[in-house]
């Protein structure tokens, strides 16, 4: 069966995927679907760095907005969500552009994961709840590598949900929470996909992140929090607990000044890019970009003519 056709743009936070993919969809006359597990929820814009509908140039987008920030999103939703996208816009004779950041979202539609779909234990869970509570983040972490240390390695320590999630996974019948179809069984992606890497100098990325963080700032991030907190959104909600919005509630509820709130937030989204970069070198089927040797106009048109000679002169 003929895959469906993909183009991908993925690379560390702030490393300029949105302005390449719109002005690439613009030209390809096409849409974009979003990779970014934060874009998801409505109200969460600023500390998102969500596009505009200015900075959208009348490009349609994808999975941005369609939780509600009390609603759970996990990779199995954006898997099932992103692969209907695909198929609808390949229908219009068009091939979509992923968008990327969330380096487990764009791997697990790339390579074709298949989840599990047992349901959960509610005994279990607490159980697991209580340990980390009382044991820590690493203790449970370590707990999952023992059981499945395939997924235990995919796994950021500080993400507990999913961590507790796969523990009770493994738990109820033994089974792993994922595992790869396509790409781990002959080596080939799940779609007919051409997948651009964006990526800069550690320096120049750093300064583009602090400098992000400061815009954001400036435009009302702290205002932004304040409000979700006003309309009831608490700070255990999965939206509150991205970068930006955990640190902002720490400053508001007064554990922190304004001045390290900022800094939490410069010094957690470094990290978060270093972390994006450990998740990119496990996907050899990139085709990367130096930004800062190929910058604007000429990086769009480098891009656009590897795309159209790997799908239009095959």
């Amino acid at each position: 069966m003929q895959k469906h056709k993909l183009i991908v743009i993925l690379g560390p936070t702030a490393v300029g995927k949105t302005d390449l993919s719109i002005a690439l969809a613009k030209h390809l006359d096409t849409e974009i679907l979003s990779g970014d597990s934060m874009l998801v929820y409505r109200g969460f814009d600023i500390g998102s760095a969500k596009p505009s509908r200015e900075e959208m140039k009348g490009v349609p987008h994808h999975l941005i907005d369609i939780r509600e920030p009390w609603e759970c999103y996990s990779t199995v939703d954006f898997q099932k969500e992103a692969s209907r996208v695909v198929e609808e816009v390949n229908e219009k004779g068009k091939i979509p552009i992923l968008a990327g950041g969330t380096g487990l979202y764009v791997k697990s539609l790339l390579e074709g994961y298949l989840f599990s779909q047992r349901g959960g234990n509610e005994e279990y869970r607490q159980h697991m709840e209580t340990l980390l509570r009382e044991r820590g983040k690493e203790y449970i972490h370590g707990f999952l590598a023992e059981i499945d240390p395939e997924t235990a390695s995919r796994l950021h320590v500080n993400d507990t949900r999913r961590i507790i999630r796969a523990l009770e996974v493994a738990d109820s019948g033994k089974e792993r929470i994922s595992r790869r179809r396509s790409w781990e069984e002959d080596g080939t992606l799940a779609y007919d996909a051409y997948v651009v890497g964006l990526r800069r100098d550690r320096k120049n990325l750093y300064d583009r992140i602090n400098a992000r963080v400061d815009a954001m700032v400036s435009a009302g991030l702290f205002d932004e929090v304040k409000g979700l907190l006003s309309r009831g959104i608490t700070e255990d909600m999965q939206g509150m607990k991205g970068i930006g919005y955990k640190e902002t509630v720490m400053f508001l509820k007064g554990e922190i000044t304004r001045e390290e709130a900022v800094e939490k937030i410069k010094i957690s989204t470094r990290h978060f890019a270093k972390r994006q970069m450990t998740w990119y070198r496990k996907m050899p089927y990139i085709h990367w970009y130096d930004v800062d040797d190929v910058p604007g106009e000429k990086l769009l048109s480098s891009v656009e003519a590897d795309v159209e000679g790997y799908f239009y002169q095959m």
